[in-house]
């Protein structure tokens, strides 16, 4: 018998024989008939699959059916708690199943504590983001963690507690409510390859308990860190050389990839798959629709390799995947996997994550922007864009993360560039150290022996909009308003979910008083997580000031965008501009046909009119984003950093102008 039969049959036997007891188990608490044939229809379309996963990561461990059992159990405990409106939520989108490909899709990220205050506060702000257009908000990490420095969040105390000073678990789940009746989806965090050490099950290990002591990597003496750490790279130099921290409390050396306090998850312990699995649902229960899987490369571990993109990883993730498609099947998985942009595609997929970060776009657009030339995008986007169908890609110019230059080597080396010095070079001009430089940025984990660094600063300063005030240029002023529009154009047309970072589109600067606070003066990145910029916020409706021509024009955008359903989806093909500081693609639903161009230059650049009539039948195109015609008998000249939407039919909403 070959392999795959025995494991189908194994997995009908298993099944036939857990089925009663999840059965008996779900009625015996209340649940209603109808709900179970739901969960168990479901459960029989997934189960070979989850089957599969969980003996290929857990079979050879003598307990596997047991966990395998109490899985089973907690998901339909899981579901039998889930409330009502997210039941009638999951019916509907496994109707619409790619719901999120929608051009209306806008997303926004925010810390509760520097916008508002509290979850109760932010309530008061879902108009402010219909305003803006969002149908998808990001609320960074806010469940209980560590006094001080505790990573922005990403130190996680407890799964189930938000954090005191923002509020309450129950608030949280009346917030995720009335964003899905005002059509914004949540999104959270799910930082599953670490907790904080002050979590229970630290704090159990702490105390001696073997089993708890089993959920991190702990060691007695540095034999297996040494071994480990010969081929893992070093992610915080700047906080710790190496990737494990001695507790002398516990006479042990325990795993911690980040910071000191972020101990590694053991994922080849079931106990931990089964715990983060319920951990999971609890958050699907409030109300989340996304999760966002924090720090994907890093949570499986073999000895040799760089601990990192590993298959168990995939596994694990294809696994939680299942899980919720069972228990919760409207959740979606967003991938955070800042790594080779080969490794970023491999956890996206409709049976893995559907979402996931585009770290490549973010980094070439602005290595763009400095350079002034699209051959590296260009070149890069061609064979890296295209997604799986049913998946889709966030795209997003800055976050609370630093900037990394997660390009290939190979493609840098392609089109003439020496993929070291380059990033070199972006490090200097994004920092300031550049002659000429328009940007105002900090260094983030500078590296002294490698020369390694990433940057951090708000979309604004980056941009050039902080120099040009502290100047009083007009002029520079103009066009670094300029270059902030043209980098959200891109994101709001190429394909793929928009995210902004909320302040962003009021042209927030850095904010440097993060260095009089010893919990965050040593972590650059809290320059760009400033407070609210509530003076701005005012200003946004008045276009004689900075912030009102920033969000007026970002909204007009996001308003356009709405309107075009050549711009749902991902599918998007780079074309020839024949210049080499314009970008140009086509993005095409049905029969609506978009191209957009888009100079990254101050001076103007022309388009050959013979060019422009290979995407359009016709003597003329029409600019979506100026409302006018453009003559393809003619050379497009288009201005300092302009970006032109072009269409080879007028809109019928245009006709009548």
């Amino acid at each position: 018998m070959q392999d795959w039969e025995r494991i189908q049959r194994e997995a009908s036997r298993s099944f036939d024989r857990l089925l009663p007891r999840v059965s008996q188990a779900f009625f015996a608490a209340g649940g209603a008939a109808a709900d179970w044939g739901v969960f168990e229809q479901r459960l029989r379309y997934e189960w070979l699959r989850l089957f599969e996963l969980l003996l290929s990561l857990y079979g050879t461990q003598y307990d596997f059916f047991y966990h395998l059992e109490q899985l089973l159990l907690m998901m339909a405990q899981s579901w039998y708690e889930r409330p009502s409106w997210l039941k009638q939520r999951d019916s509907l989108r496994e109707t619409d199943a790619e719901w999120f490909q929608s051009e209306r899709m806008m997303g926004g990220v925010l810390y509760v504590d520097r916008f508002c205050g509290t979850l109760s506060r932010l309530r008061e702000f879902i108009p402010y983001f219909k305003e803006l257009g969002l149908t998808y908000i990001h609320l960074m990490p806010l469940f209980a963690a560590p006094e001080g420095n505790n990573d922005g969040g990403y130190a996680v105390s407890s799964y189930r507690h938000v954090n005191p000073r923002l509020g309450t678990t129950a608030e949280l789940a009346k917030l995720a409510y009335d964003l899905d009746r005002a059509g914004i989806s949540l999104v959270l965090d799910f930082v599953f390859n670490h907790t904080s050490d002050e979590h229970e099950w630290a704090r159990r290990a702490q105390a001696g308990d073997p089993d708890y002591q089993e959920f991190y990597f702990l060691f007695p003496d540095r034999t297996m860190p040494d071994a480990y750490e010969r081929t893992l790279r070093e992610i915080f130099p700047t906080v710790r050389r190496g990737s494990f921290t001695w507790r002398a409390d516990m006479q042990r050396w325990v795993w911690t990839t980040f910071n000191s306090f972020q101990w590694d998850l053991n994922y080849t312990n079931p106990a931990v798959f089964r715990a983060m699995a319920a951990e999971m649902l609890f958050l699907a229960n409030l109300g989340v629709t996304v999760l966002r899987l924090d720090a994907v490369p890093f949570i499986w571990k073999r000895m040799g390799t760089n601990c990192e993109n590993q298959l168990e990883a995939h596994r694990i993730i294809q696994a939680f995947n299942a899980i919720a498609r069972v228990a919760a099947p409207s959740l979606l998985f967003k991938s955070e996997a800042i790594v080779h942009p080969d490794d970023v595609l491999s956890y996206v997929s409709p049976d893995e994550c559907q979402l996931s970060y585009n770290p490549l776009l973010m980094a070439l657009l602005w290595e763009t922007l400095a350079t002034r030339e699209v051959k590296l995008l260009a070149h890069s986007l061609s064979h890296r864009f295209r997604l799986p169908p049913g998946c889709a890609w966030i795209n997003y110019l800055r976050s609370h993360d630093d900037i990394g230059w997660t390009f290939d080597d190979n493609d840098a080396r392609a089109v003439g560039i020496d993929p070291v010095g380059h990033r070199q070079f972006l490090n200097a001009f994004y920092t300031g150290r550049f002659p000429g430089s328009f940007a105002r940025g900090l260094p983030f984990q500078e590296n002294p022996e490698t020369g390694d660094a990433r940057v951090s600063g708000t979309l604004a300063s980056l941009a050039g909009l902080e120099q040009a005030l502290s100047s009083d240029d007009p002029q520079a002023i103009e066009i670094a308003i300029r270059r902030i529009i043209l980098l959200h154009s891109v994101i709001l047309s190429i394909g793929g979910i928009p995210l902004i970072y909320l302040g962003d589109e009021v042209g927030t600067l850095n904010d440097y008083s993060y260095v009089n606070d010893p919990a965050k003066a040593i972590d650059s990145r809290w320059v760009h997580r400033p407070l609210r910029n509530q003076s701005a916020m005012n200003q946004r409706h008045d276009s004689t000031t900075v912030p009102g021509r920033i969000f007026s024009a970002l909204t007009y955008l996001i308003r356009l965008r709405t309107s075009l359903p050549a711009l749902r989806d991902g599918a998007m093909e780079i074309v020839r501009s024949d210049n080499r500081h314009v970008l140009a693609y086509v993005r095409q639903t049905g029969s609506q046909r978009v191209l957009v161009l888009v100079n990254f230059s101050e001076y103007p650049q022309t388009i050959a009119g013979n060019l422009l009539r290979m995407y359009g039948p016709g003597p003329e195109l029409f600019d979506l984003v100026h409302e006018q015609v453009v003559a393809t008998s003619t050379d497009l000249t288009l201005q300092p950093y302009q970006f032109v939407w072009l269409t080879p039919a007028w809109p019928k909403a245009h006709r009548s102008r």
